[in-house]
């Protein structure tokens, strides 16, 4: 008697916060554009039309914990070197990550990065059939190609190559849980012998949860090379964990669910900063 009355306490708790979830559904006002109004910054509205739910807001708090946030630079106030980012290499062989990204996205990033530190950034879009002669001479650590294809133009000022190389891209760990009520509201619906037992039952029967997380470990490295000479200036490995996860509950038919986590996108780029802000710190 005393399990079933925890169990009909935990459902009847159960219930009322996800009666209370599904209550908060309908739209709201939406705060957001008045407050970036004020501020000054540009307002933009929200045409979903759950804008200012319960399910709005949870989904907004994960979405803004893995939004772009610039790095504030160590050194930012210190003028860089001029530099040129090279397409670097994805030596990862999940098929995922290479699927998703190219050399182009991550060196995208770098240039964006480096820029946001203070550094003088030759764009690789500026640079036409050269950026392949500079790829290729610095990859093979060819002097004689690599200063003569820097005495053009703009490029006698760069002091340094740098690129970015994925080295690991892997899920190493997943975890699942749940629970699914079938079992044991069939038995108390045998053992109770009452239409209250019976109903309850019924109710315990009813709950399902589940609950699922995969971590992911990226690792990027950095290289620095010397434009003139083809040496390597410096190297840094770094490496971040990614997780994603998902959740799901039901109960006498109300139903709740969520997935998320950091992207690949966001995960490279959070990897270049940490590399940025280590090139800016060490190397400036």
């Amino acid at each position: 008697m005393r399990t079933q009355r925890f169990v009909i306490s935990f459902i009847a708790v159960t219930l009322s916060v996800l009666m209370t979830g599904c209550m908060e559904t309908a739209p709201k006002a939406n705060p957001e554009p008045q407050a970036a109004a004020t501020s000054g910054a540009p307002a933009f509205g929200n045409p979903s039309p759950t804008a200012g739910s319960s399910t709005s807001a949870k989904a907004n708090a994960a979405a803004d914990a893995a939004a772009y946030k610039e790095v504030e630079y160590k050194n930012i106030k210190k003028k860089g070197p001029a530099l040129i980012v090279i397409p670097g290499d994805i030596k990862s062989a999940h098929a995922t990550f290479t699927q998703k990204f190219s050399p182009n996205n991550i060196a995208d990033f770098g240039e964006l990065e480096l820029s946001q530190a203070n550094f003088t950034v030759l764009e690789r879009a500026n640079l036409g059939h050269l950026l392949n002669e500079i790829t290729l001479a610095y990859n093979l650590g060819n002097v004689a190609a690599a200063r003569k294809t820097m005495q053009v133009g703009k490029l006698k000022t760069t002091k340094w190559i740098v690129k970015f190389d994925i080295l690991k891209a892997e899920q190493i760990a997943s975890n699942t849980k749940g629970f699914d009520g079938r079992a044991i509201g069939g038995l108390i619906s045998n053992l109770s012998g009452s239409r209250a037992g019976s109903a309850t039952g019924q109710v315990v029967g009813s709950v399902q949860t589940g609950e699922a997380s995969g971590v992911w470990l990226v690792g990027m490295r950095y290289k620095i090379m010397n434009a003139n000479t083809t040496e390597q200036v410096a190297q840094g490995y770094k490496e971040l964990k990614m997780e994603v996860g998902a959740t799901s509950s039901s109960v006498m038919g109300v139903s709740e669910s969520a997935k998320g986590g950091v992207g690949l996108d966001t995960m490279v780029q959070r990897l270049v900063q940490t590399a940025v802000w280590d090139i800016d710190a060490k190397y400036k």
